[in-house]
């Protein structure tokens, strides 16, 4: 995770991290982006102010929902955060809010 403002956040919410992955170290791409979405039930993606969430219970579009996922590098953005069965891709303070209730 390499969002500061993510770090930030979590830390002022006492949020323990589990498995943090370096993204400059460590580089995950489609596949990577494709592997995470297993035991995943929900996806939001923040671009910009944009989140956009997908129900992923009988969705046929993980290749397409994968591939919203990587950077312009063809890389897993970051930070990408595991809540539970819920996925986050990209820092937006009101979604990780209300996930985090």
């Amino acid at each position: 995770m390499t969002c500061a403002r993510t770090q930030e956040f979590l830390a002022k919410n006492k949020i323990a991290i589990g498995v943090q992955v370096d993204a400059k170290k460590q580089r995950l791409g489609p596949d990577e982006a494709r592997a995470i979405l297993n035991g995943a039930d929900d996806v939001y993606i923040a671009r910009g102010k944009k989140v956009s969430h997908f129900a992923l219970k009988g969705a046929t579009n993980l290749d397409e929902i994968a591939q919203l996922m990587l950077g312009p590098s063809g890389n897993l953005r970051a930070p990408t955060v595991r809540m539970g069965r819920t996925l986050v891709v990209g820092f937006d303070p009101e979604t990780y809010g209300k996930l985090t209730g």
